[in-house]
């Protein structure tokens, strides 16, 4: 004897994945003495805030440095007319690119914070 009373499984709701990519960009560095310890740590900061990983090749190298570690940035010795080539994999690759690739054409936005005009 059935009670007529019909239970069906659903599926969960999918939700969308998050950007979850990875890409790569080339930026010349044209800042006056090159990546010395003030840029080194802008540009790790805002390597660290996002949820991405993010390696810098320096002047064609095939050596992939941790881009959110000041040490390997630092060690790097990134002069002024050096090519790096930074890339990100994962959630948020794109911003990441985006922002650092700007941050390091704006001269990792130095003259703003110390009042100085270029």
């Amino acid at each position: 004897m059935t009670s007529g009373l019909r239970i069906e499984k659903q599926e969960p709701e999918r939700l969308p994945e998050p950007s979850k990519v990875n890409c790569q960009t080339e930026v010349e560095v044209k800042h006056g003495v090159g990546l010395h310890a003030r840029p080194s740590v802008t540009f790790t900061r805002l390597a660290k805030s996002f949820p991405c990983s993010i390696e810098v090749a320096v002047n064609g190298s095939d050596v992939w440095l941790n881009g959110k570690s000041i040490i390997k940035i630092m060690g790097a010795r990134i002069r002024k007319g050096s090519i790096l080539r930074i890339r990100a994999d994962g959630i948020l690759a794109e911003e990441a690119i985006r922002a650092l690739k700007g941050l390091i054409e704006r001269n990792f936005d130095e003259e703003k914070k110390h009042g100085r005009t270029a």
